[in-house]
């Protein structure tokens, strides 16, 4: 009889064992990564080649895509996808599958329909950059707790602002302009660290929040029923208050004719924003090994210069004959076939920014040459790089894109500051350089840098 019982009580535990479920692994890998933006790219109609494939690596070649180190395991952690031409609805079980996903920029797209949710609700999702689509519907009150930017501006979305901002601590950025957006803005929305914020030109109504007053009257204008400080339109049955400090106004570079960006709705300022001609950026900074590889683009102008009857053009800037063929292929220095208005790439470099990314980027002027100026320019996600506008370069197509494979040829010597990317056009030379903080060679030689030792000549390299 007791063995009975032991053999009732051993087969009953083996039972539930077979009814309880086995462990998952919710984790995802890269091979997961892969399937998912494969789902996107396949669901998603694109104007642009995106030169996803199957059968390799989303983290070699694939336009848009970062990757990194994540708990030991290679994760894709950054899709950006600005003005590739997606257009349609955003599925569900797409990117929402990158679990580790950091970044995510599809801005300046037609994209419709609602937000995915599963997407904004990520853990690790920091950065969304979704302005200038066709979005509708609410905003997801799921949101990720981590988020540092939420850039929602000039849609069509509706409904009310989520409380569940407040959730995001961390929040510094939030752009929700140019919307349908109605209701009060939450009182709750209480965000220490909040830097920036603009929720003008929606259908918000009653008073500013007193935690968001210090924030200039251009963040809120364009809401007919909204009251209180910074605006001048007070809410009834309030005595007038005193009204907070103004806040700084911010610096623009001096103002230069680009490419009109299409927008929705007048009024809304853009602080800082490199408004160049079909550009403004560029650059140059930095370390020694950068002369190396500067100094075939100086001997080629200087060249240039002496020679101005071999057909460089004077008033179109193109050359005679063959001026406007590509470059031999055989080069070899893996440059991304450019489109029109569109920045070259070179391999080792995915395109993570366009040339509209660095027109709306901040700027400051690191220096200016014989040849053009020096900028520093802050893209949205916080990345940092160095653009050096030729403006005084006269040279046709075909020879400056020569040149520009000579000099990324260069950019593999551990010496050479690497060149990024470059574009050309009649009226605009651009290149794109790394941004390194610590100045320039010829200030590390001289000693006018602020707060870094001279190098001396004992010290330097024979």
């Amino acid at each position: 009889m007791k063995k009975i019982s032991h053999l009732f009580a051993f087969t009953a535990l083996l039972f539930l064992c077979l009814l309880s479920p086995l462990p998952r692994t919710t984790a995802g890998d890269l091979r997961s990564d892969r399937k998912a933006l494969l789902n996107f790219g396949t669901s998603v109609p694109h104007t642009r080649r995106l030169n996803w494939t199957s059968n390799g690596s989303p983290c070699n070649s694939w336009i848009g895509i970062t990757c990194a180190r994540v708990d030991s395991l290679t994760r894709v952690i950054a899709v950006r996808l600005p003005a590739v031409g997606l257009y349609g609805s955003f599925p569900a079980n797409t990117i929402g599958n990158l679990d580790a996903l950091i970044t995510l920029s599809l801005r300046s797209n037609q994209l419709a329909g609602d937000l995915p949710p599963d997407v904004l609700s990520l853990p690790s999702l920091r950065h969304i950059y979704l302005q200038h689509n066709n979005f509708s519907g609410t905003i997801p009150s799921s949101l990720s707790p981590n988020l540092v930017a939420l850039d929602l501006s000039f849609n069509s979305l509706t409904g009310d602002i989520p409380k569940t901002l407040q959730n995001s601590t961390q929040l510094t950025r939030l752009k929700l302009q140019s919307n349908g957006l109605t209701g009060n803005i939450p009182s709750a929305l209480n965000v220490t660290q909040l830097q920036q914020l603009n929720v003008s030109y929606n259908q918000l109504n009653g008073s500013i929040p007193s935690t968001l007053q210090t924030f200039p009257s251009s963040s809120f204008v364009g809401n007919n029923e909204l009251c209180g400080p910074p605006l001048k339109k007070q809410c009834p049955n309030l005595a007038p208050s005193p009204s907070p400090s103004p806040a700084p106004s911010p610096v623009h570079l001096p103002p230069r004719t680009r490419p009109t960006v299409p927008q929705r709705r007048k009024g809304v300022t853009k602080s800082k924003k490199l408004s160049g001609g079909s550009v403004a950026a560029i650059a140059v900074s930095s370390v020694g090994g950068f002369f190396l590889a500067m100094a075939v683009l100086v001997c080629f102008l200087k060249k240039k210069q002496r020679k101005p009857e071999e057909g460089v053009g004077g008033v179109n800037g193109r050359a005679k004959g063959k001026g406007d063929e590509k470059p031999n292929e055989g080069y070899g220095s893996g440059v991304q076939e450019g489109e029109k208005n569109k920045l070259v790439f070179f391999n080792g470099y995915a395109q993570s920014y366009d040339l509209e990314d660095l027109l709306r980027a901040s700027a400051e002027v690191l220096g200016k040459g014989r040849y053009g100026t020096s900028y520093k320019a802050v893209l949205e996600d916080g990345t940092a790089v160095v653009v050096k506008r030729l403006k005084e370069l006269v040279v046709g197509k075909r020879e400056f894109e020569l040149q520009m494979e000579i000099v990324g040829k260069m950019s593999h010597h551990p010496n050479v500051l690497p060149l990024r990317a470059y574009y050309y056009s009649r009226d605009e030379k651009l290149l794109v350089f790394n941004y390194f903080p610590f100045g320039n060679f010829s200030s590390l030689l001289h000693g006018e840098t602020k707060g870094l030792e001279e190098m001396r000549w004992t010290g330097k390299p024979e």
